[in-house]
């Protein structure tokens, strides 16, 4: 015996009325994506549910792939079996034993939509539950209000159906569904973070990295790559675009004031990320900005450097502590990666007492007297992307956005 199909809940796209297929059909594409090396298992949905049919491959196997796929709130596995009453006590039993986690307590629930069949539901919930007392050896208890396991039982006139564990899935929205950002990724915790957020909330996300050597190693490039990879894995591969930074971080140093030098930085990088977007037809970009966290992310430095730009400059983070950051990053496994001990241009270049409240009257001035635009031209000229694959892509060359 084994599960025949496995059973896919939307969550928050069951919200979505009139807009639902388009968001459905992402995922689908996404789960199709995930499985794709699974050559049986086949992906059908209805207006409530998506369904993967097994067809021989393993379920663990399945869910492992596609329970990280963002839109899906929970997913079950289920059986189809023949409707002799001693088949269903064995797929019960079978059920029972294949949990992921061993419950204490469990009731019954069985729903008979076909009249004829020979028992009534409260036969089939004494005749299956008393064949898990009996096959437990007295460590299993019936609970029918709070019960750890409910083993849900549908009689059809085709076949009998069971379900019942409900594996949480990752939430939020298909991937690509809500358009495309720029993500600015240093080599810290936050933009990482940022872009995992980003990306649970639907968003096709690009990554822009600035690189200044020789003040920046060759093994501090790659430790962005390598977080790129990471978040690559989502939907296979993910554009990296590292833009020469070391003139304009050296003329910066030369000709603003120190105190201000962080400001005017982050200011000439955000113009470069925006012309890098509306190169690539982007409509945001994303940082890792935690409000107060360093001197740059105060209210009155947002202020400052926000104002090189009219795009909307998206915060997943801003009202996160360090410490429920450091906590996501682990669960996303990115922070072993930016806790390695290569420093990026932001850190090199860090000024001793840098302004917590520019002004941005005082900014301009200072900047007023550099014409920085053919340096921001020449930076996105010479940008390098690299096309990162996630590990989930080894195997395989086509992206979500191939079989879509």
């Amino acid at each position: 015996m084994e599960f025949d199909h496995i059973i896919i809940r939307y969550g928050e796209l069951s919200t979505k009325k009139r807009n639902r297929k388009s968001f459905v059909d992402k995922m689908k594409s996404h789960i199709r994506w995930a499985i794709k090396d699974l050559k049986h298992a086949k992906v059908t949905s209805s207006r409530d549910r998506m369904y993967v049919l097994l067809n021989g491959e393993d379920h663990l196997e399945v869910i492992q792939r596609i329970k990280g796929v963002y839109g899906i709130q929970s997913l079950s596995p289920a059986l189809k079996i023949g409707r002799d009453i001693e088949e269903v006590k064995t797929a019960a039993l079978y059920y029972f034993e294949q949990l992921s986690k061993r419950p204490e307590t469990f009731k019954i629930t069985t729903r008979r939509s076909d009249k004829d069949y020979p028992y009534d539901t409260n036969e089939m919930n004494h005749l299956i539950g008393g064949h898990l007392l009996i096959n437990n050896d007295g460590h299993l208890k019936v609970d029918v209000k709070n019960p750890d396991f409910n083993l849900r039982i549908e009689i059809r006139r085709e076949a009998v159906y069971l379900t019942g564990e409900i594996i949480e899935g990752a939430g939020g929205l298909p991937f690509g569904s809500s358009g495309k950002a720029m993500l600015m990724l240093s080599g810290g915790i936050d933009s990482p973070v940022a872009g995992f957020l980003s990306m649970k909330r639907g968003l096709e996300v690009e990554c822009i990295h600035f690189y200044s050597p020789p003040f920046t190693s060759e093994r501090s490039k790659q430790k962005v790559i390598d977080l790129a990879h990471k978040l690559a894995e989502v939907n296979g591969t993910i554009k990296l675009h590292i833009v020469p930074f070391t003139d304009i971080q050296v003329l910066i140093q030369k000709q603003i004031p120190e105190n201000y030098t962080m400001t005017s930085t982050r200011r000439l990088m955000l113009r470069i990320a925006d012309a890098i977007r509306e190169k690539n037809e982007g409509m945001a970009i994303i940082t890792g900005e935690s409000l107060g966290q360093v001197a740059s992310q105060t209210l009155e430095s947002m202020f400052a450097i926000n104002e090189v730009t009219n795009t909307p400059i998206l915060r997943p983070l801003i009202t996160v502590d360090k410490t429920e950051i450091i906590a996501m990053a682990r669960e996303m496994e990115t922070l072993e990666i930016s806790n390695q001990p290569f420093e990026d241009c932001c850190t090199v270049f860090t000024p001793a007492s840098p302004k917590t409240k520019p002004r941005r009257e005082k900014v301009n001035y200072y900047e007023g007297f550099v014409d920085f635009e053919p340096m921001i031209e020449k930076a996105v000229q010479d940008t390098e992307t690299l096309r990162i694959s996630g590990e989930k892509q080894d195997n395989v060359d086509e992206t979500i956005e191939d079989l879509f």
